[in-house]
């Protein structure tokens, strides 16, 4: 099911419209296995972001080389254009795709991000990481990640957390400041695909009213808040979830 493409691995399954789905910071491109039943409807092409999952590189990292990457990967798999969800980092790369090269985007999903991060805020947060990425080994951050991602801490919903989040030491600290360097302010106004916006009650690392404004900002884009969800709504809130994303799709399918 894996695939490599250009140094990009990525899974690609399915048939029918293009559905591309991008994972978030410290993620891994199978942390979508909760969607990959939109195999039974579209063509699914899955990506690791470089400095994730199996994309090792030397190059720099930065969400405008992330989402050149998955340009890269589409038309190289001589796709013209796609629908693209992205989660959290994810959203951001969905974005600058649109920025770099809107024609390849059917619609946009983007899922528990921000388009934009105040500068006193990002080197606060960098302290913070820094210091507990330095602090504390693997296994104790992918605990303190699940409990700060997940709203709902049973068993299963952490176990599930901390099997596809990985975050690479060398890599994690270099994703980090790339998406505190977003600004689409100017950006959100200018989409004009249809765009769905999906934010969790209880996110406690994108804050819902960030969403909101996103919103306001993208017109004629659908808002959708998933009750009783943190940061991870496609793993928190799975049927619920895949079937927000089915009915957006639906209705921007090309007409056959």
């Amino acid at each position: 099911m894996g695939e490599l493409f250009c140094g990009i691995p990525y899974i690609r399954m399915g048939a029918g419209e293009p559905l591309v789905f991008i994972h978030g910071l410290g993620e891994i491109k199978e942390g979508w296995s909760n969607q990959f039943e939109f195999a039974e409807q579209y063509d699914l092409i899955i990506p690791d972001l470089r400095g994730h999952g199996e994309y090792i590189t030397n190059e720099e990292i930065s969400i405008s080389n992330f989402a050149l990457d998955v340009i890269c990967l589409l038309k190289g798999l001589g796709i013209q254009s796609a629908h693209i969800c992205g989660l959290s980092m994810g959203g951001m790369v969905a974005q600058e795709i649109y920025r770099q090269a809107p024609g390849m985007c059917r619609s946009l999903m983007l899922v528990s991000t921000l388009h934009y991060a105040p500068k006193h805020f990002g080197e606060l947060f960098l302290k913070f990481r820094k210091l507990r990425s330095e602090s504390f080994s693997i296994e104790e951050q992918k605990n303190i990640a699940a409990r700060v991602c997940l709203y709902s801490w049973t068993d299963e919903n952490f176990e599930k957390f901390k099997k596809f989040y990985q975050p690479n030491r060398e890599y994690y600290l270099p994703s980090m400041k790339a998406c505190l360097k977003v600004n689409n302010l100017c950006l959100l106004p200018m989409i004009k695909v249809p765009t769905l916006i999906i934010g969790g009650q209880y996110d406690s690392v994108t804050p819902v009213w960030i969403q909101l404004l996103m919103h306001k900002q993208i017109r004629h884009s659908e808002f959708v808040i998933f009750r009783n969800t943190g940061h991870i709504a496609k793993l928190e809130a799975k049927e619920a979830f895949n079937e927000v994303l089915r009915n957006f799709l639906n209705k921007h399918k090309k007409a056959s």
